[in-house]
């Protein structure tokens, strides 16, 4: 392999949805850059940030029944029982909800959590607060998932943040999805919250680094073996 190839290898692609962006970015540096050289330096270095917040690397997912994938790359910023939106459908009691919060430097490509079918999704403006506050839940413009599968229904959050002002969705009711599989995307920083039925036991920690597709954040079924992988 050449070393340009080896370079190549190393890139992650880009997701089209970021396309229009990053030729924003680019524009704007060239302007800079006739203006005042340092500014057109400075915007270089902003392109070179928003292409590489719309990267969309192939990861590889555990797929074993019972397994719950972190659907975002972030910080696992909390977990705890709350009781999740009335729009989901899932009733008023406490469910086990576990949140992952996504700065402006993580990869933004969102993944479905499990194997399933996409029973509802419910979309509700609203504000823009820190997503890391418990009340973005509440607030927050956001929006929701709800996948059956054999452990139970399952819902998935996108939360828009004090940045981001889009939330984009590939995804269809009635659709069937697997694990890993990509399922919309955030722009410039947000959250997503896991709502997860009765039995799955929480496999991770606050303060712990989750990447999408690939960290198990649960586990409906007791011990480890018989996990296979898919490549997407």
């Amino acid at each position: 392999m050449s070393i340009v190839n080896s370079i190549r290898a190393q890139i992650p692609p880009i997701h089209e949805e970021g396309y229009p962006f990053i030729g924003a970015f680019a524009l704007a540096s060239l302007v800079l850059f006739w203006l005042w050289t340092p500014l057109g330096w400075i915007g270089c270095v902003l392109t070179v940030w928003c292409a590489l917040f719309f990267r969309n690397p192939v990861r590889v997912t555990p797929t074993r029944e019972g397994l719950v994938v972190s659907p975002a790359d972030g910080r696992v910023s909390m977990i705890a029982p709350a009781v999740p939106p009335a729009e989901m459908g899932l009733g008023d009691q406490p469910l086990l909800r576990i949140s992952i919060f996504m700065s402006v430097f993580n990869c933004h490509v969102n993944r479905s959590p499990v194997a399933g079918k996409i029973e509802r999704i419910a979309y509700r403006p609203g504000k823009f607060v820190n997503a890391e506050l418990d009340k973005a839940s509440e607030d927050n413009e956001r929006n929701a998932l709800v996948i059956a599968t054999p452990a139970g229904r399952i819902g998935v959050v996108q939360i828009a943040g004090l940045v981001a002002r889009r939330i984009v969705s590939f995804v269809r009711e009635g659709q069937s999805v697997a694990a890993g599989e990509r399922f919309g995307l955030i722009r410039f920083g947000s959250r997503l919250d896991v709502y997860l039925p009765e039995g799955g036991k929480p496999l991770v920690a606050v303060g712990q680094t989750a990447i999408a597709g690939e960290t198990v954040l649960a586990d409906f079924r007791i011990g480890d073996g018989g996990r296979t992988y898919r490549t997407d």
